[in-house]
């Protein structure tokens, strides 16, 4: 075991075995561990997944958009990173793309990806 695979297994997060199997254009809320002075909550950030670099890698990292007052906010979640508790699924998108950058520029009806009934 060299020392890149020694560092990897102390730095992966747990949480991350818990990560349901998504793809791009899936409406997801990934639950967000967030420290305000000595407390820790949870909150929820739900969007679009636009873009998934290295899924399941260690250096790999999804981004989810959503629109909030009118203005479109995106995070970057690391796959391994111990603030994110959990993904959770909330609709299935049809998508023929990998990355959906070209919804930075759409707004309302357009903005919106199809649910695909058929994929379980």
């Amino acid at each position: 075991m060299n020392l890149v695979d020694v560092v990897e297994k102390l730095h992966a997060n747990p949480n991350a075995k818990n990560i349901l199997a998504f793809r791009t254009g899936d409406t997801v809320e990934v639950a967000v561990r967030i420290k305000e002075g000595e407390k820790t909550r949870i909150q929820n950030f739900q969007g679009t997944c636009i873009a998934m670099k290295h899924p399941g890698q260690m250096n790999g990292h999804f981004r989810v958009r959503k629109i909030s007052d009118g203005v479109g906010v995106e995070r970057v979640f690391p796959f391994h990173s111990p603030a994110v508790e959990g993904v959770k699924i909330i609709s299935k998108g049809k998508s023929r793309r990998a990355k959906h950058n070209y919804l930075r520029t759409r707004t309302g009806k357009a903005a919106r990806i199809a649910i695909d009934y058929n994929r379980d």
